[in-house]
């Protein structure tokens, strides 16, 4: 079994894309500029966004924090939206999820200038990256792709299963693994929640992509020898073992799968840093408009 090092992985990159952030800096362009609206105090939000800023400065961006309450309400969320879209000095932006439940993320998705959505999430960037034309990837398929490409790991002709079908991963992976790209040409299998035979199905899997959101959902008796295991999964569970009062659980039964994988990613420090660094990754062509230019 060799572990996916997404930590190291994500370092490497981030010291690439600081060295061409010098470059434009030297040559007299602007700064990339990312900016993050967060509502409200979701732990695991905050968290995620402190990282965004946090890895900002490391690779010499300028980044701006927008906060709001749990009160605030669709309009003042969507016209701060579309100050952002009209802002010149802000490259790309994200509205991190989830909101309250008295705001529609479709509407405030759908809100976002298609050439300023870093996150990947708008309908135009899902369209375009579907036909394979070029487009904002969502920031977590995109970092797999990344570690598969890293670790020589080709998914080409292999059965991939995954396990999820949310907008955010599930759907987006499976589309580009399918493609006629580098790092597709797969069989793949989407399983969830109704899905008949899952463990079946996993059994069959060359490549499995956990996002189904269940803590330590994929058990050892569901896999085969030999199995590459993303694990999407970061579910804050309660613990007496750490001083913040909760740790991060995966979708994979780490401990019963590792030992049959051939490779397998940890939680944390798998794919977690790897979709901060995709997120970047996209602020950087946005600022350079190599996308929508």
């Amino acid at each position: 079994m060799k572990l996916i090092d997404g930590k190291a992985t994500a370092d490497e990159i981030k010291k690439e894309i600081a060295e061409e952030v010098k470059q434009i800096k030297a040559a007299g362009g602007k700064t990339p500029h990312l900016a993050a609206v967060l509502v409200g105090h979701d732990g695991g939000s905050e968290t995620y966004v402190a990282s965004k800023v946090k890895a900002c400065e490391e690779v010499g961006f300028d980044s701006s924090l927008i906060r709001f309450e749990d009160d605030v309400t669709e309009e003042e969320l969507l016209k701060t939206v579309d100050k952002l879209n009209n802002d010149p000095d802000v490259d790309g932006f994200i509205v991190q999820l989830p909101l309250p439940k008295h705001i529609s993320e479709h509407k405030v998705i759908e809100a976002i200038d298609p050439r300023k959505d870093v996150d990947g999430f708008h309908p135009i960037n899902l369209g375009r990256m579907a036909l394979e034309l070029p487009s904002f990837v969502s920031a977590t398929p995109a970092g797999i792709l990344m570690l598969l490409r890293k670790y020589k790991i080709n998914p080409h002709g292999a059965n991939v299963v995954v396990l999820g079908r949310s907008h955010i991963v599930g759907k987006p992976i499976a589309l580009l693994l399918m493609q006629k790209r580098t790092c597709g040409d797969a069989t793949v299998t989407v399983c969830h929640s109704q899905t008949r035979n899952i463990k079946e199905i996993c059994l069959d899997a060359d490549i499995i992509i956990a996002a189904i959101g269940v803590p330590e959902f994929l058990k050892g008796d569901m896999v085969k020898e030999g199995v590459v295991v993303i694990d999407v999964g970061t579910t804050r569970v309660p613990s007496t073992e750490t001083k913040s009062g909760f740790k991060l659980k995966g979708d994979v039964a780490f401990d019963e799968v590792a030992p049959k994988a051939s490779y397998i990613t940890p939680v944390p420090g798998g794919v977690g840093p790897m979709t901060i660094v995709s997120l970047l990754k996209n602020t950087l062509l946005a600022a350079k408009k190599e996308i929508y230019n």
